[in-house]
């Protein structure tokens, strides 16, 4: 009797952790959705300015653009200390991938051939 009890407790205590390691998960994705969603839009504005300035063979144009496309915020790891990120917009076929840290856009035509 007293195994059957120890093994019905055991079972509610892993159903119980199991609840709750999910809730929290749910809870930390809607803030950390929330967050990328405030930072994306920070940087929205910064992001066409430079765009729109950045010399380029092909020129980028957000406001007079008949397809424009928001991809958003990218983040490249390119080493064990270093990440890179790069918010990217697509205007008419063409790429701009901005740096919110340096405050620099480079415009690529094609998708795999950028850098």
């Amino acid at each position: 009797m007293w195994f059957q009890r120890t093994v019905v407790a055991l079972l509610l205590l892993t159903v119980a952790g199991l609840a709750t390691t999910s809730y929290i998960d749910w809870k930390i994705n809607t803030q950390l959705q929330t967050l990328r969603s405030f930072v994306e839009g920070y940087v929205f504005a910064d992001a066409v300015a430079a765009c729109e300035r950045a010399s380029s063979s092909t020129p980028f144009k957000w406001n007079g653009g008949t397809s424009t496309r928001v991809i958003g915020l990218n983040s490249v790891k390119l080493d064990k200390y270093n990440v890179v990120a790069s918010y990217t917009l697509v205007a008419d076929g063409v790429f701009c991938d901005f740096d919110p840290i340096k405050k620099k856009a480079s415009i690529g035509s094609n998708f795999l051939e950028r850098d």
